[in-house]
């Protein structure tokens, strides 16, 4: 095996992140202090495999199922940047990696320095909070994460209700250098038009009636931070014209003032809606698209992730119930497995909750969770086509109606009953408007 120039060892042991430099043959020849800290704290890497020691694999990772940097590296001659799943003494974790070839005096790549960085906001195992899974399309979800990140680059999240949206705008502002700044919400769906732009730009005194103090917006408060528009096809389309102009240049002015104020904020944007096409019907403004749209990130359905399940199912059950310290039966989980939950990681956790006040002991069985499951409207076959998906949402169409003719107290009851949030409530409702039933 190659000795390592004192120079280089030094350079290494000098970097605060994990470093590692190993051969053709992955044998590892080098590594740093932050290494032997996070993978191996007790014996020595020298001569072992980078992914025997990294993820306790036996074979290379292209032969296990994920992408190997060093093979691909070979191939392309290049750098390169993966997102792997690592073994560390406090469990499994993600870390962001990057690989540099070295050129031997014949020019050919011999050696290759590899730097890990952990990727904070997400986990491969049940975690009290953050991102959870280790499915193929969450894994890629998260890749363009840690991407998209440090850069100041507007971002567009795609998905299903309840897959979790806010959560993966959290994941791209704590990666990114605007993390010590305030990552500032703005829910659009919940604002009337009335008082979009004065919550978000703000208002100076006497601008409307009622407005007795001047008023800084969100826009304001997101100085320096994040702003996450959520749900952004709610937008009015007069405010769409003031957002596109803050996104261009960076400006806006206060309700019932002419001072052209400056702010500097990362956009980053969420939306269940087709936003192509609400830009073909004249419901959203094109260059406004493309301005949120720099780097969109289709957050995957549950359904499409289902072997995170489990994994889901230990985190929300521990947050759901942390005194029991309940666990779920095989038979369970398989049930689960089989619901299509068009409703997502909400969903799942409604149900678990409403599982959990179902059981006695300490286990949750199958029967717990068919009970669960039959609290909500019939279920559904799988969803397999765009039909099956239609009737997912005429029958949850039909409930809403149905519970709509009943109910006589508050939207917020109406919402607790029929588990889920004021929010999601109010964007069935401006659905059921927009489309309503034949």
């Amino acid at each position: 095996m190659a000795t390592v120039l004192p120079e280089l060892q030094a350079y290494l042991e000098g970097l605060p992140e994990p470093h590692i430099l190993f051969d053709r043959q992955y044998r590892i020849i080098a590594a740093n202090a932050a290494y032997r800290r996070q993978f191996s704290p007790r014996g020595s890497v020298i001569g072992r495999t980078c992914y025997e020691v990294s993820h306790h694999f036996g074979v290379p990772c292209d032969q296990a199922g994920e992408s190997c940097p060093l093979a691909r590296s070979l191939e392309t001659g290049q750098r390169e940047r993966v997102l792997h799943l690592h073994h560390t003494p406090q469990g499994e974790s993600y870390v962001d990696i990057e690989l540099v070839p070295l050129r031997d005096a014949a020019g050919e790549q011999a050696y290759f320095i590899e730097k890990m960085e952990p990727l904070r906001v997400a986990q491969g195992r049940p975690a009290a909070q953050g991102l959870i899974g280790r499915a193929p399309a969450f894994q890629h979800m998260l890749e363009l994460v840690s991407r998209v990140g440090p850069s100041q680059a507007s971002v567009l999240l795609l998905g299903e209700s309840g897959t979790g949206k806010e959560l993966v705008a959290q994941a791209v502002h704590e990666a990114s250098p605007r993390a010590a700044s305030p990552l500032v919400v703005v829910d659009c769906a919940s604002l009337p038009e009335t008082l979009f732009e004065s919550e978000l730009f703000g208002h100076e005194r006497g601008a409307f009636t009622g407005a007795s103090t001047s008023k800084p917006g969100l826009v304001e408060a997101a100085s320096g931070g994040t702003l996450f528009l959520d749900e952004v096809g709610d937008i009015p389309l007069p405010m769409q014209v003031k957002l596109l102009r803050l996104l261009e240049s960076g400006t806006y002015r206060r309700v019932g003032s002419t001072e052209l104020r400056r702010t500097d904020v990362r956009v980053v944007s969420a939306t269940h809606r087709n936003l192509k096409a609400m830009v073909a019907d004249g419901r959203f403004r094109e260059d406004l698209y493309y301005r949120l749209s720099t780097f969109p990130i289709a957050l995957p359905a549950l359904r499409e992730r289902v072997e995170d399940i489990p994994l889901l199912a230990a985190a929300l059950l521990a947050r759901v119930a942390p005194q029991r310290r309940l666990t779920l039966s095989a038979e369970a989980l398989a049930r689960l497995q089989q619901h299509p939950f068009p409703g997502n990681v909400r969903e799942l956790r409604n149900v678990l909750e409403r599982a959990a006040l179902l059981a006695d002991g300490a286990g949750i069985d199958a029967v717990h969770v068919e009970r669960a499951l039959d609290c909500d409207a019939p279920a559904a076959a799988p969803l397999s086509s765009r039909a099956a998906d239609a009737s997912l949402r005429g029958v949850e169409r039909a409930a809403l109606l149905d519970q709509l003719k009943t109910h006589r107290g508050s939207r917020a009851e109406l919402a607790r009953k029929l588990g889920i949030s004021v929010r999601s409530l109010y964007r069935k409702l401006r659905d059921l408007e927009q489309d309503p039933p034949a």
